[in-house]
């Protein structure tokens, strides 16, 4: 059985669905190159949709972009900042899954933050996670370490019943390789040790990391680059903080593991995963 799966850091779901701004309408773009792809899973992060989740409007548009897929969402509700993070899932109506909102006994209000959603299949599960950001200062950096170790364990825990494929935002550049500046970075949220380690102890807990298992030491290919730099993306000034994981036992299964290229849209690109399951 092949599957294709998307993972994608949208930052605002709202903004993309109906926005006519310039950033939104590369956005939609993006979102039009996506579902050309037809894939039979489309993970989203950041949505920063309200704790009731998408509205009718935002429905009803996902549905003339994504005809025949069901949407799962997980929100930002409180005690946790409105309109925060938040991830959400379109999968094709033909899928038999569970919807799983796990928690994982987060620091902080990063458990209602609605940072993690799975779905359960007969023979593997689908994880998406937007990890959270050290944050200036890196006030947020033990806070993290803590999400790491508790994220780690879900993902063991699952992987002790079934195989897993973990995508999404991880907000950490693992090597030097990953990003283009890394002397100039060594100490920035995404590119502390303890944030590269904490990445390093997830792998050898046995999960692989795509990418770099089908395209070696390839240079110079990332997911992300800073809005606030006008030319960070014309430089390809970027690093690589999105990846699609799987269990070791899946890793040679998987067939294609890119970037989807998101033209002049600078911030996240969205990954694609190919996987003979």
């Amino acid at each position: 059985m092949k599957m294709k799966f998307i993972s994608w850091n949208i930052d605002s779901l709202n903004a993309a669905l109906t926005s006519d701004s310039a950033r939104a309408q590369l956005s939609q773009a993006v979102l039009a190159k996506i579902a050309d792809l037809d894939a039979d899973v489309i993970a989203l992060q950041e949505t920063k949709l309200s704790a009731k989740g998408p509205t009718s409007k935002h429905l009803t548009r996902l549905a003339q972009l994504f005809p025949d897929y069901t949407v799962a969402w997980r929100s930002s509700v409180e005690p946790a900042r409105k309109g925060y993070a938040g991830t959400l899932f379109l999968y094709k109506e033909t899928l038999a899954v569970t919807v799983e909102q796990p928690e994982i006994d987060a620091p902080s209000t990063m458990d209602s933050e609605g940072r993690i959603l799975t779905l359960e299949f007969d023979q593997f599960y689908l994880t998406q996670v937007y990890t959270p950001n050290a944050g200036d200062g890196l006030k947020r950096l033990a806070d993290r370490q803590l999400w790491d170790a508790k994220y780690r364990n879900y993902l063991v825990g699952l992987d002790a019943k079934k195989p897993v494929i973990a995508t999404g935002d991880f907000n950490v550049a693992h090597f030097e390789i990953d990003l283009a500046h890394p002397a100039n970075n060594r100490n920035s949220p995404g590119f502390t040790d303890e944030e590269r380690q904490g990445f390093t102890t997830l792998l050898a807990a046995g999960f692989t990391d795509t990418f770099r298992h089908l395209h070696g030491q390839l240079a110079n290919v990332y997911s992300w680059w800073a809005q606030r730099s006008k030319t960070s993306k014309l430089n390809n000034s970027g690093w690589r903080i999105d990846y699609f994981l799987t269990s070791n036992r899946l890793a040679d299964r998987v067939t294609a593991s890119e970037m989807i290229d998101s033209g002049a849209r600078q911030d996240h690109t969205p990954l694609l995963l190919e996987i003979d399951l």
